[in-house]
């Protein structure tokens, strides 16, 4: 018979695995068959629709009939994916609530925008479908006010500028992206723009606040780098890994986190239900909390 829902790659994949027989015996995708052939196939089970609830720890910042404000743990992605089917944001939102959006994706419930998997911070998510097609429009828009902090290598000359250089895909490493400007022409590249200002300066450190106005893939890590000061632990863009030892000459060698000092602080925005201004903020989880005491300690200027 034929078995129109399974594609010619997988009936290849199923092959090689040894789950399609020919007369009890493995086979090979070129055998031409015989008359009298037994041909048994072994199909895998279909894989699930629903997100699997997980009992993950996560810290909530902000909740109401409608929305919840998470903030995000390093090192966690935010929906299954090839790679994550478990153990991601989604799996623990969908243990942590009664009721979560579906009008997306069955894998991502809730999910109305996204972070970096090392990446930490406030996201928002939706109990409801309205609430959550009405808060995507204003991201949509870009009437939402993201505000993020970051400690970065350097310090700036300004207290505070406007980033605004085109960001693409790396010519050569295709996870990464770069300012695509070649000879003062804009190559192959989407407009990026960020503000930042200068909120504590340190001898060789500096804590920074971010508000990007458009929204590309890694796009403050970038255009940080671009301009000199690369944010710390962010070794993609040229960022190094600091450890108490390595910031004050003394104490312990070993890194303070594995991942960037980047985080989602505050999102100014209307509630999508009641319309009332809002602003939602989640505080420094305690790797960076303790990155900043070193420096307020050891390093102000």
């Amino acid at each position: 018979g034929r078995y129109p829902r399974v594609s010619r790659t997988n009936i290849q994949r199923l092959i090689k695995q040894g789950a399609i027989t020919v007369n009890g015996r493995p086979t090979k995708a070129s055998y031409e068959m015989c008359g009298g052939d037994i041909i048994e196939m072994v199909l895998p089970a279909p894989e699930p629709m629903e997100i699997v609830p997980e009992d993950i720890p996560i810290s909530v910042v902000y909740e109401d009939e409608y929305l919840i404000g998470v903030n995000k743990q390093a090192g966690i992605v935010c929906h299954p994916a090839n790679r994550h089917q478990t153990g991601t944001l989604a799996n623990a939102l969908a243990f942590y609530a009664s009721r979560l959006s579906r009008c997306t994706h069955p894998f991502r419930p809730g999910i109305v925008h996204r972070l970096d998997k090392n990446t930490t911070g406030l996201m928002m998510v939706a109990k409801t479908d309205e609430a959550h097609w009405r808060l995507s429009l204003q991201f949509e828009r870009r009437t939402i006010q993201k505000t993020y902090l970051a400690v970065v290598e350097g310090n700036p000359a300004l207290d505070g500028d406007t980033i605004d250089a085109p960001i693409g895909v790396h010519p050569v490493v295709r996870e990464k992206f770069a300012v695509m400007v070649r000879e003062n022409k804009i190559d192959i590249g989407k407009p990026a723009v960020t503000h930042y200002e200068v909120l504590e300066r340190f001898r060789g450190y500096a804590l920074l606040k971010l508000m990007p106005k458009t929204g590309r893939t890694h796009q403050l890590r970038v255009h940080l780098s671009h301009i000199g000061h690369p944010i710390v632990g962010d070794t993609m863009y040229r960022g190094r890994p600091v450890s108490e030892h390595s910031l004050t000459g003394q104490g312990s060698y070993e890194i303070l986190f594995d991942h960037h000092a980047l985080h989602a602080w505050r999102l100014a925005f209307r509630h999508p239900i009641t319309n009332k201004p809002m602003e939602v903020e989640a505080p420094f989880h305690p790797p960076l909390k303790k990155l900043m005491h070193i420096l307020r300690e050891h390093l102000h200027v």
